[in-house]
Order: C-alpha cells, then sequence, then structure tokens
C-alpha cells in the first residue's frame, strides 16, 4: 500500500493516460447502457439456435442465418460497450451508430406495429445513450485526444488537431 498522496502506478495509473481527460461518467452510463444492448443482441441469437434445435418451422425466417447475425452485431456492440466502459474512445462511434439504428426500429415498433410498450421503452433508452455520448463533456473528451490546445492565429501554419 502505498501512502495518500503519493503518485504511484495503481489500478487509475495503469488505464488513465497521462494528460488526457479522465472518462465522464456520462460515457460509462452509455457504455453501460450498449454493453446492455449489446448481450441482449447474443441472447437474441441464443434463442434463436435453440429454436433451431427443437425444429422450429425454417421456412419463412432461417434462424441460423438470423443468429449469426445477431452474434456478429451483437458481439460488436458488446465490445464497443465494454470500450466506452474502460474509457477507450474507439466504442464511441459505433455506439452512436447503434442508437441511431434503435430509433427508426422503435419508431416502427411503436407506430407501425402497434407495441408501444416495447418501442417507447426502446426509444427512450436510445435517446438517453444519445444524449450521454453528446453531453458537453463527453464531447471534449471525445475530442481530448486530439487537441493540443485552441486554434490560435497567431500560428503561420495550418491548424493541424
Amino acid at each position: 500500500m502505498q501512502p495518500l498522496g503519493t503518485v504511484g502506478c495503481g489500478y487509475a495509473d495503469a488505464v488513465t493516460v497521462p494528460g488526457n481527460p479522465a472518462t465522464p461518467p456520462a460515457v460509462r452510463g452509455a457504455g453501460w447502457i450498449v454493453v446492455v444492448q449489446g448481450a441482449t443482441a447474443l441472447v437474441m441469437a441464443a434463442v434463436l439456435v435453440v429454436r433451431r434445435l427443437a425444429g422450429a418451422d425454417q421456412h419463412v425466417v432461417n434462424g441460423l442465418g438470423t443468429a449469426i447475425w445477431f452474434t456478429l452485431v451483437g458481439g460488436g456492440v458488446l465490445a464497443a460497450g465494454c470500450s466506452l466502459v474502460a474509457g477507450k474512445r474507439r466504442g464511441r462511434g459505433l455506439g452512436v451508430f447503434t442508437q441511431l439504428l434503435l430509433l427508426p426500429v422503435a419508431w416502427y415498433l411503436a407506430v407501425g406495429s402497434h407495441q408501444p410498450a416495447f418501442g417507447i421503452p426502446l426509444g427512450i433508452v436510445a435517446l438517453t445513450a444519445l444524449i450521454l455520448l453528446f453531453t458537453p463533456a463527453a464531447v471534449r473528451w471525445a475530442a481530448g485526444g486530439d487537441q493540443r490546445g485552441p486554434a490560435s492565429s497567431a500560428s503561420r501554419g495550418p491548424d493541424s488537431r
């Protein structure tokens, strides 16, 4: 154990890149939402595989092919969510893209399919994740690695932030 107030190589030092701002709680919250969405897709893939093995009719929809698709997409979304929870910037783009894809799905569920009990909560969750990923602190955090300082007209060369 190190005494309080000393600088060491603890867990926080290992996961924080020096000079970069700390990960805002909003980003971690959005990351947990994205993790749950990815895990839900993987659970859906498992359900489709179990249905196939149980002998469900596959004439209309190929459950195994859909399960493979859910596995690939769910795995990517889960990885993006884990990256956000861990404070890595690489998961933000896929997290935003996932929410933007889920908004029309929520609209269709609520309006087109007349199932507002599913569509409205899904829309609220997707909007919440988007809001968390676009808070001012989250945007500053996302741009933190590329900005060395404010732009200035005093510099001779082009702005290369």
